[in-house]
């Protein structure tokens, strides 16, 4: 009977742990690729601690590429790609001083003495990681941590940040790699904040985001108007310098050549010196003209720190206390609901406004119906309010003894706040309400918005503040409209100008040749995301067919369950879906994926790992990683001694060149790549 519960115990901690890699993974990539997060630092903190606990409890049910032993988020597409010699590792984090505590007991067995000896401790600057390459003393190169291995080429744009030093002091080795955070002061940020409100423009929610974003601007000039600042922490790859004994040390080298270093580091004695320090910091962290959220604590000595060596994704010698999330009260004025492009029906909190987390407050996500009952939140409590990780407000609850008398429970409204108030509805089994009209004026701006995003259809140009002028003035009614906009009249409308328009044309004419995994996405079909469109894609090769398939061939597909199989068939029985399809045919959009196949797919490739670089005259990118994917391998962005072959097409990263000739991998053309593809061998 024990048997029985064991295995009933583990097939649920089996599929708990796959829910969390697919939600960790999302969230990596909305914060590290797109500076976009969606949830707070606190509530990610909160899935990695569970997924770590679950494997650490079922370890059979660990993976090598589990997020849990990766790092940061795959490096973006715009820039060259940057392989680092020495990988930069993130941190583990430490809550309480009770989990401080547990991090020094371990470091003291692993080096056979407790304590641990001199400690230093440093800021956790909230920015954005960078490696920065001199050579001979003068900047070569910089680069983004991107996951860890590789990053992103943003030396151009790093060369414009007066804090960083285009040559260091005649003393410099003749290799440096200093690692440290880009980040933008508060003042920077205010002050282009009240910039933008003035224009009538969209402001930026946090400086972290806003930092990130600049650094990875097309236009140098652009983060360069942006102001941003550096602090350097820390090394990588050193050839030629003086021996350094301490980490302390090697920061005063970095400042001897003329690098920032950031004044408020100490040097202690022990831990309990260290959570002094923390207290004073977490008292004091808003006095600083940046944003911190927490304080990094590392082992001083250098020859402790290689004793003690890294885990897969952090050094073991070091460990970050994150700052407890920030709380007020005020009073909940008011809650109302929100309707997004897929139709969800959000229940946010309209707040009397409170400084919190280090700005204003005025509003705050309520998740669902669910979550409003649980809080038993109610318009005219006063309620606590947490700025978690400076990203998202939240409602914890309320503050029951200054409740009102008589303050009556908040009902769930029945119909959409839109005009034509179509019925909300709540499938079972689903935590949100759903409108389902498919012609909602609420949701039409949110799906054009979506449809021209980077992972659908790429439209540059077609932000939100665009698509919401364009709505309002009737130039669009849905996506597909967006290939019949007239631009010759767009021209009468103020911001559009005919730079404007001729890029605005060209991205829209550029997005037709998309691969139609990204026309899934872009379709909005609830529970379709990157990876079920790539699979359908695959396996059925045509939109058509797609669209004829019964939901029992559409759950056929490896990676796609009923319930997608389901809202899929649903979508395309629905005549308005229809008729937006058939404008999309007539605009000339590409409806079949790039392999022409039009039957469920061999997984010839399963467990094998391609990199594909360069131009390749057959597929773009997405369609090469994709057609790797749906025959059960793997697309990776660097190449390693696990990597099967590399698909070297025009103009191919030399890194990936290098380090294939380096490891000894095949390279391959277009033509080995196809037949890769069809039969699993190189051959």
């Amino acid at each position: 009977m024990s048997d029985v519960t064991d295995d009933h115990a583990r097939a649920i901690a089996a599929v708990r742990i796959e829910e969390l890699r697919t939600e960790i993974r999302e969230h990596n990539r909305r914060y590290y690729e797109e500076d976009e997060p969606s949830i707070p630092d606190s509530e990610w903190d909160a899935l990695m601690v569970e997924l770590r606990s679950l494997e650490a409890e079922y370890p059979e049910l660990d993976a090598p590429d589990s997020p849990s032993r990766s790092v940061g988020g795959a490096p973006g597409t715009q820039f060259a790609e940057v392989v680092h010699s020495v990988p930069m590792m993130s941190l583990d984090n430490a809550f309480t001083f009770a989990d401080l505590d547990a991090w020094g007991q371990r470091a003291g067995r692993g080096l056979g003495t407790e304590p641990v000896g001199a400690l230093v401790c440093e800021l956790k600057f909230d920015g954005l990681a960078i490696s920065i390459r001199y050579e001979k003393g003068r900047l070569v190169r910089a680069a983004t941590r991107g996951n860890g291995r590789v990053g992103e080429d943003v030396t151009a744009n790093v060369r414009t940040i007066a804090d960083v030093p285009h040559r260091l002091a005649k003393a410099a080795p003749a290799v440096l790699e200093v690692r440290g955070e880009v980040y933008m002061s508060l003042a920077v940020f205010t002050a282009l904040n009240d910039a933008l409100r003035e224009a009538g423009e969209r402001t930026y929610v946090n400086p972290r985001n806003t930092a990130a974003g600049s650094l990875r601007q097309k236009d140098p000039a652009m983060t360069a108007s942006r102001s941003l600042s550096f602090w350097s922490y820390g090394v990588g790859d050193v050839q030629g310098a003086p021996p350094m004994h301490s980490h302390a040390e090697t920061l005063d080298y970095l400042a001897s050549l003329g690098l920032s270093v950031n004044p408020e580091m100490r040097v202690v004695d022990d831990l309990a010196a260290a959570r002094v320090y923390i207290e004073h910091r977490q008292l004091h962290r808003h006095d600083l003209s940046y944003e911190i959220d927490g304080v990094v604590i590392k082992v001083d000595s250098i020859e402790r720190q290689r004793a003690l060596g890294s885990t897969s994704h952090a050094p073991k010698w070091a460990i970050a206390y994150k700052f407890p999330p920030e709380e007020r009260t005020t009073l909940l004025r008011d809650i109302q609901v929100s309707i997004g492009g897929k139709g969800k029906a959000t229940p946010f909190a309209v707040l009397e406004p409170v400084f919190v987390g280090g700005s204003t407050v005025s509003v705050a996500t309520l998740h669902n119906e669910d979550q409003v009952k649980a809080k038993d939140v109610r318009p005219g409590d006063t309620v606590i309010v947490r700025k978690a990780g400076d990203v998202i407000p939240e409602v914890v609850g309320p503050v029951l003894a200054e409740r009102p008398v008589g303050l009556a429970p908040w009902v769930f409204p029945t119909h959409c706040p839109c005009p034509q108030h179509y019925p909300l509805s709540r499938e079972a089994g689903d935590a949100a309400h759903y409108c389902r009209n498919p012609v909602c004026p609420i949701q039409k701006a949110g799906w054009i918005e979506h449809f021209a995003s980077r992972e659908a259809m790429d439209i540059e140009g077609l932000g939100e503040s665009r698509v919401q002028l364009l709505v309002e003035q009737g130039f669009i009614d849905d996506i597909g409209d967006v290939y019949s906009i007239d631009f010759e009249r767009l021209r009468t409308l103020e911001g559009f100008g005919d730079l404007s328009v001729n890029n605005l044309r060209a991205a829209i004419e550029a997005s037709k040749s998309r691969p139609l995994s990204a026309l899934f996405v872009g379709l909005n079909i609830r529970h379709v995301r990157g990876v079920a469109a790539e699979a359908l894609a695959s396996a059925f090769g045509d939109l058509d067919r797609i669209m004829n398939s019964s939901e029992e061939q559409l759950a056929a597909v490896n990676g796609i369950g009923p319930i997608t199989a389901r809202s899929v068939y649903e979508y395309f029985t629905d005549e308005h879906h229809k008729a937006i399809v058939e404008k999309l045919r007539a605009a000339g959009l590409n409806f079949s994926a790039p392999t022409g196949t039009n039957t469920l797919l061999e997984q010839t490739l399963t467990g094998k790992s391609v990199v594909v670089t360069g131009t390749l005259a057959g597929y773009s990118r997405e369609a090469a990683e994709a057609a790797v994917k749906a025959r059960g391998g793997k697309a990776t962005g660097s190449v390693s001694k696990s990597t099967l072959a590399v698909v070297l097409g025009e103009s191919p990263g030399a890194n990936k060149v290098t380090k294939a000739e380096q490891l000894g991998i095949p390279m391959i053309d277009e033509k080995a790549f196809a037949r890769l593809l069809e039969t699993g061998e190189l051959g």
